[in-house]
């Protein structure tokens, strides 16, 4: 029976893809900041850790008590839409520390075990985002491309171990609360002077087209975990893969 980590479970890609998993008979080490034991259904397969990215202690804590692991998802991120101009740099440092560095740490402490035991996957969910340009989100997109060439770098140095390493890209995903979660850090982020920009961008979000869905993402997650031959880079969902074939 094989074991996955996954970061950033408490909603959206992370619990789908926690779900599937689970569904599916493997052993689930969920991980989230604030852990929640009614998102996931009960289980003797489920264990659900806390977990910061950003802290080296937490990261700590959390391998040593996930044992032996089989896949690592690194999930866990937050999103950032403003312009550059009024992004304060604490938010700058907030995005790349979650996503970008907290995706490198949480590699770097699997890492021993999978040279050691020479087999392993590494899963990182990046974004359609950085396949083509998009107004607004200069930041954001930076902290996921950063990890798009972290990762086609790593592929190439754990060849030698058998460690495979994959990128998931989805697209945009109304249906979650990454969104909601972004509004979060937009306070002040869209100067005056970037009002009519900003309400083109929003205006034509509203308008019917293809989008992502959890189990798109959950999806591409098992054929990275699950076949050796798959692509280093999946698209997840129709606008992504769409975005991918342009």
């Amino acid at each position: 029976m094989k074991t996955i980590l996954i970061t950033g479970c408490s909603s959206g890609f992370g619990l789908e893809t926690a779900r599937h998993f689970l569904d599916r008979d493997w052993t689930v080490i969920a991980t989230m900041r604030t852990p929640r034991e009614d998102v996931l259904p009960r289980s003797d397969r489920l264990r659900i850790l806390r977990l910061d990215v950003t802290d080296a202690d937490s990261i700590g804590r959390a391998v040593e008590e996930a044992g032996s692991v089989d896949v690592l998802v690194n999930n866990a991120g937050i999103g950032l839409l403003g312009a550059l101009e009024g992004v304060t740099m604490n938010s700058v440092r907030e995005v790349f520390a979650t996503n970008t560095f907290g995706t490198m740490a949480m590699t770097q402490a699997l890492l021993p075990q999978f040279r050691a035991r020479k087999s392993g996957v590494i899963i990182n969910v990046t974004s359609s985002v950085t396949l083509k340009p998009l107004h607004l989100l200069s930041v954001y997109t930076a902290s996921k491309a950063a990890v798009n060439a972290f990762t086609e770098s790593l592929a190439l140095e754990l060849e030698p171990f058998n460690v495979r390493a994959h990128l998931v890209l989805p697209g945009r995903a109304p249906d979650t609360s990454f969104g909601e979660n972004a509004r979060s850090r937009m306070r002040d982020a869209i100067p005056e002077a970037y009002a009519p920009l900003a309400q083109s961008v929003f205006a034509a979000w509203q308008q019917p087209g293809p989008v992502t869905n959890a189990s798109d993402v959950a999806e591409a997650v098992w054929r990275a975990a699950t076949d050796p031959s798959c692509p280093m880079r999946l698209s997840a969902g129709a606008d992504a893969v769409a975005l991918a074939s342009a």
